[in-house]
């Protein structure tokens, strides 16, 4: 929770001059793509201006997820000029959840417009995997409230709509995309849990009962940051794994990773695509 709201502000303000420091007199890129499981070899693909680790930008944290590079990437894909995030923050990682949203509130700060999530998930209502989801809207009865504490009236309202937090735009944008490259995407409710540890088969059949298509770790806290400041967010799932109780063995780490990985050609095609149509 933020007690200190200039203090916070503060933060958001150190971290934002530093990273437009580094840029030099460039033009701050509008888009930001948060990259999860699978997606890392899209840095590959982005021409590089340059990177910094996130332990070098002031507040940031340090990424230890699996898979996550940890490291802000400023560079041209698709001939677009983006922020790329290789690797995300987590709650399971032991970080206050305004900790893990914090680098949506410095680039949002900085002139950045679009924020684009992904994330690998499991599947509530897929039958097979690796498949894809375009988020049209999620749960976050389990997440702790990012937004707790006292207003910060810079970024947004005390009450936030979330009537519309993904932008139906821009879902309709990347089905076109999908579609015109052969890539099976449906829509989908994405729901949040805490983790580090998976569902229970309880649990699932409770968030399928309420709606949602897929299960993670993420996303939702930086999504409700973002629709604070009134950035436009489009969201996208891997599904790697059927959800507890619907998958036939016990879920794993390794599994999650492979299918990412079996996944991360069609995934990166498609955030490409998206990216040079945007």
């Amino acid at each position: 929770m933020i007690e200190d709201k200039e203090k916070h502000l503060e933060s958001v303000r150190r971290a934002g001059d530093y990273i437009k420091g580094l840029l030099g007199g460039r033009k701050i890129p509008e888009i930001c793509i948060v990259l999860g499981s699978g997606l890392g070899p899209l840095a590959g693909s982005c021409e590089e201006y340059f990177s910094v680790p996130y332990s070098d930008i002031p507040g940031f944290p340090r990424s230890t997820a699996p898979g996550h590079a940890g490291k802000l990437i400023v560079g041209s894909l698709s001939g677009k000029d983006v922020f790329m995030m290789s690797g995300r923050f987590h709650y399971y990682e032991g970080y206050p959840v305004e900790t893990v949203a914090f680098y949506v509130r410095v680039l949002g700060s900085i002139g950045v417009k679009t924020l684009f999530l992904t994330n690998a998930a499991g599947g509530i209502k897929t039958e097979s995997v690796p498949a894809f989801v375009a988020i049209e809207d999620h749960i976050s009865f389990f997440a702790d409230p990012v937004l707790r504490g006292p207003n910060i009236e810079e970024f947004g309202t005390r009450f936030p709509d979330q009537s519309n937090v993904y932008d139906k735009e821009l879902i309709s944008l990347l089905e076109e995309c999908a579609k015109d490259l052969g890539i099976k995407l449906s829509r989908g409710v994405y729901a949040y849990t805490k983790g580090p540890q998976y569902e229970t088969p309880a649990e699932i059949r409770a968030l399928s009962i309420m709606g949602a298509d897929c299960v993670g770790m993420s996303t939702v806290p930086e999504a409700i940051c973002a629709s604070h400041m009134g950035l436009r967010i489009v969201g996208m799932s891997c599904v790697t794994n059927l959800a507890a109780g619907i998958s036939k063995g016990p879920l794993s780490e390794k599994e999650v990773l492979d299918n990412a990985a079996a996944a991360s050609e069609q995934s990166c095609a498609l955030v490409k695509e998206f990216i040079r149509r945007l």
